[in-house]
């Protein structure tokens, strides 16, 4: 009987603030062997376990005792909290006492182990734009004698021909003895040093992922929420809107007032910052040259009735879709949006899932959790504990699994084979 050989892996990797393994699965295609997660959400927990069970997730970095049991790894891959630097929070950076610490407790662990060659790290990309945020995190990394990305690594799904527009911050190290000179020659890593490969997408590329499965009426919109945006559709049609530069707000219309005068006294337009009166004269001009249509218009679709974020509209195609049937929409708390069908907009950790028109049902639905995990390059077997809001949330917060796969295989080639002491 032939004993079965087991392949050594070529690299290990400790996973930190892991989410749901999407660096795990990146790197895990490039040969790596994961020796331990770190994570604290129970869903995202949950859904570590379904797809790698062989893992020991330790729970929360900042809280072990002794980190220095982690087993050996040579890559660190982390996709730190985004909340204290995002544009959505309250921006409060390494000041948040909780989230906002815990880069220092990656540091932490890099520390008590002095095998480590390299590192992958993920963020919003807000936090490259605020410079303090910026030298804090590159000074502690250099400190440690790593050569890192010291320009910011903005890279979205989109450059990888990937329909999502999600930019996000990248930030690459290797520990100055372990790096291959012939391969990085200067003190910093750039992005031409990893050697990506990019590629742009199609018109129509966000349509194309989609339909690959059975029709599923699950994810079909309510009555209410289709007929609005139908409304929305023949309103568009009516009133010629291809190119127009401002959002429809259906209450700075002033429907049923004939002076303006009397409207925008009743409105406050003094005390409006200049941005709000811009919106409220341009509105205002428009309804009073559309005006016997759109009052039509409103009482036939009983408009005024509907929930405020279905009273408002931006149609942001230009010429690129016909109807809103070919394009992208999002409804979100500036009201119905219309995008393109080249690009998805961005997933986020909320339940503010895209839109589409499906031909086969003959509605609109949100995208499926399947679709969603697409463009975050999920495989399709990759397994989703908990509901499916659960589920989109969890891919909101997600790293894209292609471009974590195309970074360390780049991190992997700037990698000596065997360590220079001399350095």
């Amino acid at each position: 009987m032939t004993a079965s050989i087991k392949h050594e892996p070529r690299f290990r990797f400790v996973d930190l603030c892991a989410g749901i393994g999407g660096f795990h699965q990146a790197m895990g295609s490039l040969g790596g062997k994961c020796v331990g997660a770190s994570e604290i959400n129970e869903a995202c927990i949950e859904t570590y376990r379904l797809n790698f069970p062989d893992t020991h997730i330790y729970g929360d970095i900042s809280e072990m005792e002794n980190i220095s049991q982690i087993p050996e790894f040579d890559i660190v891959c982390a996709g730190f909290p985004c909340q204290p630097f995002s544009k959505a929070g309250k921006q409060l950076g390494f000041q948040d006492r909780s989230r906002g610490k815990l880069f220092f407790s990656i540091l932490n662990v890099i520390d008590s182990h002095p095998e480590v060659k390299g590192f992958v790290f993920e963020n919003v990309r807000n936090l490259a734009d605020n410079k303090a945020n910026w030298s804090v995190i590159c000074d502690e990394l250099k400190a440690r004698d790593f050569i890192i990305t010291e320009d910011p690594l903005i890279l979205s799904p989109s450059d990888f021909q990937i329909p999502q527009k999600r930019e996000r911050v990248f930030i690459l190290g290797i520990k100055a003895a372990w790096r291959d000179e012939r391969m990085l020659p200067n003190s910093k890593i750039t992005v031409n040093d990893l050697d990506l490969r990019r590629g742009s997408c199609s018109k129509t590329a966000a349509l194309e992922v989609l339909y690959s499965d059975p029709a599923n009426d699950a994810y079909v919109v309510s009555d209410d929420v289709e007929e609005a945006l139908l409304a929305w559709d023949e309103f568009r049609g009516e009133t010629g809107i291809k190119t127009i530069g401002f959002p429809i707000w259906l209450s700075h219309f002033g429907i049923g007032i004939k002076r303006d005068s009397d409207f925008f006294e009743a409105m406050g337009l003094s005390t409006m910052p200049g941005w709000k009166q811009n919106y409220l004269r341009h509105n205002r001009h428009f309804y009073q040259i559309h005006r016997d249509y759109i009052d039509r218009w409103v009482t036939r679709y009983n408009m005024l009735e509907r929930n405020k974020l279905l009273q408002k509209f931006e149609w942001n195609c230009g010429e690129d879709a016909a109807d809103i049937k070919h394009g992208l929409v999002q409804i979100r708390q500036s009201g119905v949006r219309v995008k393109r069908p080249d690009l998805f907009p961005t997933l986020v950790a909320m339940p503010n899932t895209p839109i589409v028109w499906d031909t086969v049902l003959g509605h609109f639905r949100r995208i499926s959790p399947k679709e969603a995990a697409r463009l975050q390059s999920f495989e399709d077997f990759y397994k989703f504990g908990g509901s499916d809001s659960q589920t989109y949330r969890q891919l909101g917060n997600a790293v894209n699994v292609e471009i974590a796969r195309q970074l360390g295989k780049g991190l992997l080639r700037l990698i000596r084979e065997e360590r220079n002491d001399g350095e």
